[in-house]
């Protein structure tokens, strides 16, 4: 038999090789691979299976079973001489055609479907009902895990019986669930509550839970566990008469599947998401459904104040604050949380618990807060959340723009505005008790490195959801070089904390090579002469658009631009396409951009077309659609960019990205951008990408037109194959390049490159040489040195570098260490500050290394 088209995962048998070359003289592409020692048992014993069964079925049905007993006997004595250690032959011979059916006190009335095989239950005629089943499993189980998002009444009453009798005979019972909704009867909860070895674990979080599984896990200690997975609450409906779908999964069958549903239930069972319900819990879990069946309410008027509490992720966040003040002896502390998971909200409780504290001991003294960042906006914005959280409307005052406060003891205040009014000169440096600085990445200008110096507050908090905006040490430097608690945004995607996202790669007709590059990034005016007024690209962006989108006329979308030009006429190109939009910039008048955003959220316009905007602390959930219509060289930019319509809205199940992706200049990286999309950070970009993007967040799709997948993996090729003379090209245009010293450490960050490419090709020191950067030098042993330190940069142990950071003190007289030293001690300075000694529970410090 010839073989068909398609996709394959069977063993190649002399038979299947004769149909491969059968297959290969009609031109087909055929794709094979070796079994390796972590897959092989699975695909043998698939095959050995499959021709034990066609054997076993070959026999005639007068003598069939003897039959079959003979030839099993006959293979488990050929398997017991292989393996005897495993296969006693003797002990595993069968003796008669019969199944072991229970070992029991009393006869116990089974399931209908198989412990040994899956199954499909539908919910049809002609399989037995749900109910009927579970009721029977709970009948012989040593212990039950339930998962699901909500529990009725109606469903728990028909299982009393079953559940009843699982609690005489004092089997543990786990039940996780949710008050989603406001679908759970409390009624029902309470039953399970009371019954003996029962514990339920309830979410709480009613915006963003992340349940909507279905499992019942039936454990036994004979080894034939089972589990229903599928679309199953514990309701009358779902468990009797609904149309609904439910896989058997059987331990003894599918071990492989068995032990992860277990762990996934466990993982479930200890996330703090999921609290322990108690008969203390009644009231809380009581509000929660009642919440969540009157809907959410109107937020918009400040008559009255909500009890705003901080949901589990900012709980974990805030105690792991509190644990590097109180444990660590760190009062200048990092947050890196990815936009839209309320880093606002985390500091304004940070201050409040502060505060509390600041009342008890000093109770005469005011707890003075300084919140610092760069827009007015978002000024406003984060006193109003201050206010909200403290339950004082008359919290906080402004110093932004024409905004003038009375008094200087809890001010909201933009960086400009700090150094224009000269404030650091009006008052003492430890005037402040608590200073929170908002967007902390920007932390390396001049301007904010003024605020930082000067102030001794009792408390530094940084907020930031993308600190590789700059050079890691610049802004690390400010807290030991260490990040107190960090939620990345595919983590915040799979917690449901933001929208998941549906990322299009857009093949761009635009040549991006020959412009210039200046200071890290593309010339503005190149940018902004090759994408302003090009009709052609403009039409292709429209043309995408309309493709991509659901229905245009429905769309909240922000496009990205280069210039104020670009956003002007790409305003005016699609509303001459039928698909009203305006432009804005951050010279638009406020009321202008406030108008602007009232209106998108109307859908009056469809699309906003901004340059220098939106980009940071502008709230505006409602976005559904992003276009990146410029290249986008700043990591930073671009998460935040996408933050903007990351946010999670009721009326968007997502957020649609269109990315316009041409042949990028030698210095542009696509890796970067890619990588902080991915779940697992760890994996190769130029893997995801011939993969399909396979590693994605929960619910999230990232798809690349074949050439701009090409243009990306072209772009990471060479990236990735620096050869001796490129990096001396990258090395002598440096400083031109980027505006930093051309460092190491510049300018591994700069390009965001690993040291092996560097030491790969010579040490550091050589290649400036080279490059006619540095005076030369005689060294004998630079090719040794250049393999000693590739060797040493994968060291990370604490007594390793200890060890090494003695030798190398010990060197100090020999010229080429004299020239690197610094750098190398730096380096592993900070492998060695990132390591907690377990004993002391405090960072390390070394004395003596820069």
């Amino acid at each position: 038999m010839d073989l068909r088209e398609g996709l394959y995962e069977k063993v190649i048998s002399k038979a299947v090789e004769g149909q491969i070359v059968d297959a290969r003289s009609r031109n087909l592409e055929v794709e094979t691979r070796s079994l390796d020692a972590g897959d092989s048992e699975t695909y043998l014993t698939q095959y050995l299976a499959t021709c034990i069964r066609g054997a076993l079925q070959s026999f005639p049905a007068n003598a069939r079973i003897e039959k079959q007993i003979e030839l099993s006997n006959e293979l488990i004595d050929l398997l017991g001489r292989h393996a005897p250690a495993v296969l006693g032959p003797e002990e595993s011979k069968l003796l008669r055609a019969d199944l072991l059916l229970s070992v029991l006190k009393a006869p116990l009335e089974r399931p209908d479907t198989p412990l040994s095989s899956s199954c499909l239950m539908t919910g049809t005629r002609q399989d037995p009902s749900l109910v009927s089943q579970l009721r029977k499993e709970f009948l012989t189980a040593d212990r039950v895990d339930i998962l699901c998002s909500f529990i009725k009444w109606s469903g728990t009453r028909i299982l009393e019986d079953a559940l009843k009798d699982l609690g005489r005979r004092g089997r543990p019972l786990r039940v996780i669930t949710t008050s989603y909704m406001g679908a759970t009867d409390l009624k029902a909860v309470e039953y399970f509550r009371e019954l003996p070895e029962a514990s339920l674990r309830v979410s709480y979080d009613t915006r963003r839970t992340r349940l909507h599984a279905k499992a019942y896990i039936f454990h036994r200690e004979s080894g034939f566990g089972v589990a229903y997975i599928g679309s199953s609450n514990i309701s009358q409906a779902a468990l009797t008469d609904g149309l609904e779908w439910n896989v058997k999964i059987s331990e003894h069958e599918s071990p492989h599947l068995w032990a992860k549903v277990c762990a996934t239930f466990d993982t479930y069972w200890n996330d703090a998401e999921f609290v322990p319900y108690s008969e203390s819990s009644r009231e809380q879990l009581r509000q929660a459904l009642s919440q969540e069946r009157a809907g959410a309410g109107d937020d918009s008027a400040p008559a009255f104040f909500f009890d705003v509490k901080p949901y589990t992720y900012q709980e974990e966040i805030l105690q792991k604050l509190a644990a590097e003040r109180e444990l660590h002896g760190r009062h200048r502390n990092l947050i890196v949380a990815a936009t839209g998971t309320g880093k606002t909200v985390i500091a304004a409780f940070d201050y409040a618990r502060c505060r509390r504290a600041a009342e008890i001991s000093t109770p005469q003294k005011a707890f003075r807060l300084l919140f610092v960042a760069h827009r007015e906006e978002i000024l406003t914005q984060s006193r109003r959340c201050f206010q909200a959280v403290l339950r004082d409307y008359n919290f906080g005052e402004l110093l932004v723009g024409a905004h003038e406060p009375q008094h200087l003891d809890f001010l909201f205040v933009s960086i400009q505005s700090f150094n224009s009014r000269a404030l650091a000169e009006a008052i003492t440096p430890d005037h402040f008790d608590f200073i929170v600085v908002d967007e902390f990445h920007h932390a390396a200008a001049p301007s904010y490195q003024t605020l930082l110096e000067w102030a001794r507050p009792q408390v530094l908090l940084g907020l930031t959801a993308t600190p590789e905006r700059h050079d890691d040490l610049d802004i690390l430097g400010h807290f030991d070089r260490h990040i107190a608690a960090e939620i990345r945004l595919p983590d915040a995607i799979n917690r449901k904390l933001l929208c998941p996202f549906q990322y299009f790669g857009v093949t761009d007709e635009v040549d991006y090579r020959g412009l210039r590059w200046q200071r890290g990034g593309y010339a503005i005016e190149d940018l902004d002469k090759i994408l302003t007024g090009n009709d052609v690209r403009a039409r292709l962006v429209i043309e995408k658009v309309r493709e991509i989108i659901l229905d245009v006329d429905q769309t909240r979308g922000l496009g990205f631009c280069v210039s104020i030009r670009h956003a002007e006429y790409m305003a005016r190109v699609f509303s001459d396409s039928g698909i009203p939009s305006i432009a804005l910039s951050a010279n638009s008048p406020a009321d202008v951009r406030s108008s602007a955003k009232q209106r998108l959220v109307a859908r009056t316009v469809k699309f906003i077309f901004v340059v220098d905007l939106y980009n940071e602390g502008v709230d505006i959930p409602e976005v559904d659609t992003v276009l990146l219509l410029r290249p986008t060289e700043s990591l930073t930019v671009f998460l935040q960019q996408l933050g903007r319509g990351l946010r999670l809205h009721d009326e968007k199940d997502c957020l649609t990205i269109l990315d316009f992706i041409g042949q990028a200049h030698v210095s542009y990286s696509f890796e970067s951008r890619f990588r902080a999309l991915l779940a697992d950070p760890t994996r190769r970009v130029a893997d995801e990408i011939k993969n399909g993007f396979a590693h994605l967040p929960a619910g999230c799709v990232l798809q690349l037109e074949r050439l701009a997948a090409e243009y990306v993996l072209e772009n990471i090729r060479n990236a990735l194959s620096h050869n001796r003379n490129r990096l001396i090209q990258r090395i002598r245009s440096f400083e031109s390049d980027s505006g930093l010293k051309p460092s190491l450490q510049n300018f591994v960050a700069f390009h965001r490159i690993d040291l092996d490419v560097i030491y790969a090709r010579d040490c550091w020191s050589r290649l400036c040489v080279e490059a006619g950067l540095r005076d030369d030098f005689a060294e004998s042993d630079t090719d040794a040195l250049a393999k000693g330190l590739r060797r040493l940069q994968h060291v990370n142990g604490e007594r390793q570098l200890r060890t090494l950071l003695r030798i190398l003190r010990c060197l100090n007289s020999a010229r080429w260490f004299t020239s690197a030293r610094d750098g190398i001690l730096r380096t592993f300075r900070s492998r060695l500050s990132g390591l907690q000694l377990s004993h002391a529970h405090r960072q390390l410090r070394l004395p003596g290394v820069a």
